[in-house]
């Protein structure tokens, strides 16, 4: 072959990689997307969803359907993983994006819980649960698809195009909520608006599959299956054999697990925690996630292609320690960035007013009486604080009184908000040391006949389990803490938390300590082959 039909060629490889990344990154952002706008608008849908009530406890129900898709998320790899290893990795990843972009369009067309009762959060938790059946068998699918198609020595720099997806659609859902609620008032997207990003999301699939069915089959899967060497029965190979299940078991306890909540923590709870520990308004903390996301992306196909040429398990454990060695300052540095308590109060400008009107159920006006008291604040850096102290008077006297209601939202100003960026970014920077070699290193661990079935599992019992459940664990753990301190106080005794609002923390860094020992004492990570 002459020089120049072999540059050609080399030329028609590379691009045609190119193609085949490209192909399935957007189709797995957008499923990323679907999953996670319901996240990023927990706050507003647990009031359209849930009983009114008590904010707190609905917010919690919402974080829960929220986690309730990740936790159906194993059964979705184990469903999906074990169909690619028997008929094929492209088709089986074309059902999973159908299945989640018609779950999503029919999440942003419910009716609220005023109209159809519990109805309505029940046919958001079965959506839900659908969401996460999807996603379960479509990371597996495009890391495999894709790693099975990259060169050894690039396998860690190509398949993180896959794990940027993750965080990507993460960012254009936060973007499309952005533009969503510019467009129109406060009001109204509280309203009407929050369905937008949901109805939106039936164009991006529409797109996605256009692009994906012309794409071929893995080389590895099409060549295993004419030479007819696919697994008749993945599940039993995959976890009834010890010595591969032996395998299944070290991704998840000393990879996955700790990956998982390494991720949640930068991308969930950090969000988490700035609008409801901290108070912050809702357009800016979304604002100021975006940026942070927008500077740490780049950071996972830089690790991941650092993993070709240092090794996969030195990263991700690197990333685990420093984490666990730093969640608790950088987050007692983000609450006391934004806390009142250390800014100087500009007093002439505080305005305190009163309002009081009868309380309505179901739109109709009761006999009880609200009253709500609104305190706003100014501060010598801009800092803006606004407090309502809303209280029910119940009509009969003889009822038991109803505890006061409080809501605090801080604006901040742009110096706040720069640092609390760069606080984030840092947290992004560990779940890019994490998460951006650790496609490759599941591929690598597992034969082309299970695959599939193999890396599917672990990775999302890590992340889906694991990881899932830490906004939920985590805002349990503060609100748990923050009570603890309330009956002491009206007890009259010493506090038992000196900072409540870091208790949530414990979750992550006992989970990802544990699998930094486990991951550093027993997995390997030398095994480069995939055409076993």
């Amino acid at each position: 072959m002459s020089e120049s039909a072999t540059t050609n060629s080399k030329a028609q490889k590379k691009q045609s990689l190119a193609a085949i990344i490209a192909a399935s990154s957007v189709g797995t952002m957008i499923e990323w997307y679907d999953f996670y706008i319901f996240g990023s608008l927990a706050t507003i849908i647990a009031t359209k969803f849930f009983p009114d009530g008590n904010p707190t406890a609905a917010f919690l129900s919402t974080l829960a359907t929220f986690a309730a898709g990740f936790v159906v998320r194993p059964f979705g790899a184990i469903f999906f993983g074990r169909l690619g290893d028997l008929i094929g990795r492209k088709y089986t990843f074309m059902v999973t994006l159908l299945l989640m972009g018609g779950a999503t369009f029919m999440i942003g067309l419910i009716p609220s819980y005023e109209t159809i009762g519990f109805l309505a959060p029940t046919l958001v938790l079965l959506l839900r649960l659908l969401q996460g059946l999807a996603l379960g068998g479509e990371y597996g699918g495009a890391a495999t698809y894709v790693a099975e198609h990259s060169p050894a020595d690039k396998r860690g720099f190509w398949t993180s195009w896959i794990q940027i997806t993750a965080t990507a659609g993460l960012f254009v859902s936060l973007i499309v909520i952005q533009l969503t609620q510019n467009s129109m008032s406060k009001e109204a997207f509280a309203e009407w608006g929050w369905r937008v990003p949901f109805l939106v999301s039936i164009i991006m699939v529409y797109v996605s599959v256009l692009i994906r069915k012309n794409m071929h089959e893995s080389p590895l899967f099409a060549k295993a299956k004419a030479e007819g060497k696919t697994s008749t029965n993945p599940l039993k190979e995959s976890f009834g054999n010890r010595y591969n299940f032996k395998f299944v078991l070290l991704a998840l306890l000393g990879a996955t697990m700790g990956q998982g909540v390494v991720w949640y923590t930068g991308q969930f709870y950090a969000l988490s925690f700035l609008q409801k520990v901290m108070n912050i308004d809702l357009q800016q903390s979304n604002a100021l996630m975006t940026y942070a996301l927008m500077l740490g992306t780049p950071f996972f196909v830089l690790f991941g292609w650092l993993s070709d040429k240092i090794g996969r398990k030195g990263i991700m454990l690197a990333g685990m320690l420093i984490a666990i060695l730093s969640y608790r300052p950088i987050y007692e540095k983000m609450y006391q960035t934004t806390n009142i308590q250390n800014k100087t109060e500009i007093a002439e400008k505080t305005t305190v007013g009163i309002t009081r009107t009868l309380d309505k159920k179901d739109g109709v006006e009761t006999k009880d009486s609200l009253i709500v008291t609104t305190t706003k604040k100014e501060y010598t850096d801009g800092t803006q604080y606004e407090e309502k102290k809303i209280e029910k008077i119940l009509a009969d006297a003889s009822a038991a009184p109803v505890k006061p209601e409080i809501k605090k939202l801080v604006t901040i100003n742009d110096s706040d908000k720069w640092t609390l960026i760069w606080l984030v970014f840092i947290q992004v920077i560990f779940v890019t040391m994490v998460y951006g070699p650790i496609a490759a290193f599941l591929v690598e661990m597992f034969p082309t006949r299970i695959r599939y079935t193999s890396m599917s599992l672990p990775y999302h019992i890590g992340n889906g389990v694991f990881g899932g459940l830490l906004p939920t664990i985590a805002t349990a753990l503060v609100a748990s803490a923050g009570k603890a301190n309330d009956i002491a106080k009206e007890a009259g005794e010493a506090l038992p938390n000196a900072a409540p609002y870091l208790e949530g923390l414990w979750y992550p860094i006992v989970i990802a300590g544990i699998c930094f020992v486990i991951g550093l004492l027993y997995i390997n990570g030398k095994d480069r082959n995939v055409n076993d």
